[in-house]
C-alpha cells in the first residue's frame, strides 16, 4: 500500500486538500465514475453527509469501502 498523498479537490466553491493513499484515490475516482459524477461532486455529497466528528479523508475511505464491499 501506497503513503496518503495530497490531492486538491473544490467543495463549494472553496479548494481543499484530502491525503489519501493512491489505491483509496483510484476507488473514489472509480466510485465518482460508478455514479456518474465528478470527483467534486462526490466529495461535495460526501463531505455535507460526514459528521463533525469525522474528517473528509476518513468519510472519503468508508465511502470507498463500502461500494466495494457492496459489490463483493
Amino acid at each position: 500500500m501506497s503513503r496518503p498523498r495530497k490531492h486538491s479537490l473544490t467543495l463549494g466553491g472553496h479548494r481543499t486538500s484530502v491525503s489519501l493513499e493512491d489505491e483509496f484515490w483510484a476507488g473514489f475516482k472509480a466510485l465518482a465514475a460508478h455514479r456518474g459524477l465528478g470527483i467534486n461532486e462526490l466529495a461535495r455529497e460526501i463531505d455535507a453527509a460526514r459528521g463533525q466528528e469525522t474528517g473528509l479523508a476518513t468519510a472519503i475511505r468508508l465511502e470507498v469501502l463500502r461500494f466495494y464491499r457492496d459489490r463483493a
